[in-house]
């Protein structure tokens, strides 16, 4: 007959505002990430599962960058396995720096590096039997019409850019098909037809641990939200 007073109830935020958190702390995450060209880990973002799921909170642009940040963490394990980490972590950064604002992903760029010289270290010094030149191993006079001399292409930058001009070229040559673009980037006839089918497995192997580490981080998201 007391008057004790009853347990005070956790104080439990709206689903709104926990998401708002959430979403300033991913875009500090990835503004960092991007300041500094620091090694991106998917374990940074372990909202990205929940908050991709919410429109109204996480617009198309954020989505696509999350996207991105994403195949640059597979795109760098990837190199790792055919070059130094260190290179491998510089070329996976260009092929993100050099897609943004382009039609293509960091992903398209990678294949195409991966197919022409990832047997070769990746190496900006390698050169083919017909003189395609750099990471991306375009021919001087193709350098040349993007602007680039054949001496340019041993920037991995300039190669990239390069690069990216012919995928263009090539995909307006293909109609807007882009696996036909890839497949135009080596030539005609079999050898492109080998060439494309070395790009499918690449694809394939990266497409494969790049949903690894989503299932990760979709556990390591509900591990969060049961705790």
């Amino acid at each position: 007959m007391g008057n004790d007073a009853a347990p005070a109830k956790p104080i439990q935020l709206p689903y709104s505002i926990i998401m708002r958190i959430k979403l300033i702390y991913l875009m500090c995450m990835l503004t960092l990430t991007a300041c500094e060209n620091a090694p991106f880990k998917l374990a940074d973002i372990q909202t990205t599962s929940s908050l991709a799921t919410e429109p109204s909170i996480l617009d198309s642009s954020a989505v696509s960058l999350i996207q991105r940040k994403k195949q640059q963490s597979v795109i760098e394990s990837a190199f790792s396995r055919r070059t130094s980490p260190e290179r491998a972590h510089k070329l996976a950064v260009i092929c993100y720096d050099k897609t943004v604002g382009t039609s293509f992903m960091p992903f398209d760029l990678a294949e195409i590096a991966l197919a022409e010289t990832g047997g070769h270290g990746l190496s900006s010094r390698a050169v083919s039997t017909k003189g395609a030149c750099g990471v991306w191993q375009l021919m001087p006079s193709r350098a040349r019409s993007h602007g680039y001399s054949p001496k340019d292409m041993l920037d991995d930058g300039k190669c990239a850019k390069a690069a990216v001009c012919e995928l263009y070229t090539k995909l307006d040559m293909a109609q807007g098909n882009l696996e036909r673009a890839k497949k135009y980037y080596c030539g005609q006839g079999p050898q492109a037809t080998a060439y494309m089918k070395k790009i499918r497995l690449i694809r394939q192997e990266m497409s494969m641990e790049l949903k690894n580490q989503s299932d990760k981080l979709a556990l390591a998201d509900m591990a969060t939200t049961t705790h």
